[in-house]
């Protein structure tokens, strides 16, 4: 098809899902091998899809893929502020750094998943939301205890 993706009828941009009290949304479980930042990541990015209804549990492979890629990609790039884009050989000559091609490629990565979900503004107008019946707001247990937010404890007790 030539020219840009038609937008789906009735969607300009992105709304945050209405509440229609059937069971709370959750976000899949993390998947046992992404950990550190990557791990961070699964349940920042992923409350926030949640939040738009972006996300469930067909998504859950995509979104692990996208943050084992954001975990490579900060791993390399702090290797690449700690000895540069150009590094001696063993020779003495100047060569790339194998991190350098690492975080490339895991931005590639990155950026293919992020218009997936809508996340960059030309792929934002195409993306359109399922059909909800459940709360944007993420249950507080689906979270690892050291994820968790103690003001949102305070806010779901008052």
């Amino acid at each position: 098809m030539r020219g840009r993706k038609p937008k789906p009828p009735g969607l300009s941009t992105r709304q945050l899902r209405q509440y229609d009290g059937g069971p709370p949304a959750r976000l899949p479980a993390c998947p046992p091998h992404v950990q550190g930042e990557a791990r961070k990541e699964w349940f920042r990015l992923g409350r926030k899809l949640l939040e738009f209804g972006l996300v469930t549990e067909i998504d859950k492979t995509a979104l692990a893929v996208y943050c084992q890629a954001w975990g490579r990609w900060l791993e390399a790039e702090e290797q690449l502020t700690r000895f540069g884009t150009v590094i001696k050989s063993p020779n003495g000559y100047p060569i790339q750094s194998p991190y350098l091609p690492i975080a490339n490629k895991a931005m590639e990565q990155m950026t293919k998943i992020l218009v997936e979900f809508g996340m960059s503004p030309s792929s934002r107008s195409r993306v359109s939301q399922a059909p909800q019946q459940t709360p944007a707001r993420l249950q507080h247990d689906d979270l690892p205890r050291e994820e968790r937010d103690p003001r949102e404890i305070l806010r779901a007790l008052s």
